[in-house]
């Protein structure tokens, strides 16, 4: 059944846009739309195989340099969210960035309509060393050792296009071997999941607490064929037994400290914990959580404004 949704829509410039989707990530979100023009121009001057040929020249004349949209469920926690996104934008400024007109805007759009929008500008994307993201109705022939993953994100986003998701995978690249049982709190899209699969681990399993997230996950499972991956709606802490070689957490912050103190119960001995989501400027205050909470840290990994701890 089509759902009405609240689409955000943040109009500004190139340099404030990962301040501004961390806003959005803040909010809970999976991920967030984002149409950059000075990257848009980058990658047309450096043509790839999974290049931004798709996006029509008449982009780049925009007003604004940066157009950034998330999609809310239309509830009662949508004021807080959109309130908190308008005096976020605007507080940018007191930080020195440019955020260009900085104009906030909302409108109820439907699911289906959001959805169909969406795979105009979704394509071919590597976003790892290994790793393609490929929306199913695309073409793309793998080159030498590329996974591919296919995907149809839905409203649940994570099409592994943004900075965290990128870090989750680098991590997952490094550490995930064929005895892996790995844990996904917060799947969202599935991506890390099915990623965990495709690089050989024996088992992963993606959790979630939003119903439409589970279910466009176990949609990205059944399309990738693979059949070690399960998803389940819930806590982690309450849907899932055993323990795991690795858990990769993509959420927020807070969250990652609070998983800090009870994700070592479900973590076998020399268990590796992926988290991410994490903006740079609090890098150290969740380090010293989980060094209190009793991990060993082995790697900080820096991407743009974000980063991902990767603890022991």
């Amino acid at each position: 059944m089509n759902k009405e949704w609240i689409e955000i829509t943040v109009l500004t410039s190139s340099e404030a846009v990962e301040p501004v989707s961390g806003l959005f990530y803040s909010c809970g979100l999976q991920g967030v739309s984002i149409m950059d023009v000075e990257e848009i121009k980058e990658i047309k001057a450096n043509k790839t195989a999974t290049s931004y040929d798709y996006f029509e020249d008449s982009l780049l004349d925009m007003e604004d340099s940066a157009i950034i949209k998330g999609y809310f469920e239309d509830d009662e926690n949508f004021p807080k969210h959109l309130e908190y996104i308008t005096k976020g934008v605007e507080g940018l400024k007191n930080y020195g960035f440019d955020i260009g007109r900085g104009k906030v805007l909302s409108e109820k759009v439907n699911q289906e309509d959001w959805e169909n929008t969406w795979k105009k500008y979704y394509k071919p994307t590597k976003i790892s060393d290994r790793i393609v993201v490929k929306p199913q109705w695309e073409e793309y022939t793998p080159k030498n050792d590329e996974l591919v993953l296919e995907m149809d994100p839905g409203m649940a986003f994570g099409t592994g296009t943004h900075e965290t998701t990128r870090l989750c995978l680098r991590g997952l690249e490094k550490y995930v071997d064929e005895d892996s049982t790995v844990f996904d709190i917060g799947t969202g899209s599935g991506i890390l999941s099915i990623a965990a699969s495709k690089l050989g681990a024996k088992k992963a399993i993606g959790v979630d607490l939003d119903e439409i997230a589970v279910e466009s996950a176990k949609k990205n499972v059944s399309l990738n064929k693979i059949d070690n991956v399960e998803i389940l709606y819930g806590n982690l802490m309450e849907v899932v037994k055993g323990k795991a070689d690795i858990v990769v957490a993509n959420i927020m912050a807070d969250i990652v400290m609070i998983l800090g103190e009870q994700v070592r119960a479900f973590m076998k001995d020399e268990g590796v914990f992926i988290s991410s989501g994490i903006l740079v400027v609090r890098a150290d205050e969740v380090k010293n959580k989980l060094e209190k909470c009793g991990f060993d840290i082995v790697d900080i990994i820096i991407d743009g404004e974000w980063c991902s701890i990767i603890a022991k």
